[in-house]
């Protein structure tokens, strides 16, 4: 007997899609740790975030994947999976996430 997660498979399927054909999703996956994914945030001047996968389990978190599914669909024009939101949202969600 399995156990399915889908909003696990739903972000994998869509970081998946992000990072497979991007140079610069490429150039930079070095600096990346093993247990964490880059995402690009902000309205008008994208910054470069890490943020450890388990966030990837967080309701408030899957929220802003779906809203960046609508946004972007799976073609992000920072090469990294972009999330469409305010950076000041975005430290927001995480700092109540880590507090988790």
């Amino acid at each position: 007997m399995a156990i399915r997660f889908p909003g696990i498979i739903y972000a994998k399927h869509i970081l998946r899609r992000t990072n497979s054909f991007s140079k610069q999703a490429a150039s930079t996956s070095l600096d990346v740790p093993k247990g964490y994914l880059a995402v690009y945030v902000g309205e008008s001047e994208k910054k470069r975030f890490v943020i450890p996968i388990s966030y990837l389990n967080q309701p408030t978190f899957q929220q802003l994947l779906n809203k960046a599914e609508e946004e972007f669909g799976f073609d992000h024009p920072m090469g990294g999976l972009t999330i469409p939101c305010s950076e000041d949202m975005f430290v927001d969600l995480t700092s109540r996430l880590d507090e988790l």
